[in-house]
Formats: C-alpha cells, structure tokens, sequence
C-alpha cells in the first residue's frame, strides 16, 4: 500500500500545483476549493507512505514526479510548451527517482 499511498498524494500534489493556477491569486471560489483539498489530501496520503518509506526517498519522488506531472498536464491544459530542455529535465528528474528507489534500503 505504501506506493499506492505515494501514488495517490503525487496526483494530489499536481491537482494542487495545476488548481493554484485556476485559482488567480485564490480569487476564485471553487478552484481554490478544490486547491486547498488537494494540498490537505496530498500532504495525508504522502504522510501514509512516509509511515514505510524513508522521508528522503518519499518527498522526493512526490515532489518530482508531481513535477514532471505538473509541467506535463500544464502543456495539455493551459497550453505552456514542453521544449528539448524540459524534456531532457524530466529524463534526469525520472532517472533520480528510478535510482532513488533502486538504492533505497
């Protein structure tokens, strides 16, 4: 359960970085709604898998991975541009969290 728990707070840490977008400055009702649940949900759920896996190996990956989801589900939703270089930054984001893993004890 414990990667299933990670799994669920890095979709809630990229509906919290997207949602903050929407929220324009927290002036709008709903989004930041949404936003602040998100945040709340993705902080719980990290703490859940934090209960097994090392504090270093787990906040890295929710906040890379969250990241890279980030910038992936900006491109589709608010259009922003994934260029070579961003590219070759989520490989070296992905590579540290697979080399994470493989080397966490």
């Amino acid at each position: 359960m414990t990667w299933v728990y990670l799994g669920i707070a890095i979709v809630f840490e990229v509906i919290f970085a997207l949602g903050t977008n929407a929220t324009k400055g927290f002036t709008r009702l709903w989004p930041s709604v949404l936003t602040l649940l998100a945040a709340a949900s993705g902080i719980y759920t990290l703490s859940l898998a934090l209960r097994e896996l090392d504090v270093s190996v787990g906040y890295t990956l929710w906040t890379g991975l969250g990241g890279v989801g980030t910038v992936i589900f900006g491109a589709v939703i608010f259009k922003e541009k994934i260029t070579s270089a961003r590219l070759v930054s989520f490989a070296a984001i992905i590579g540290g969290a697979v080399l994470l893993r493989l080397t966490a004890v």
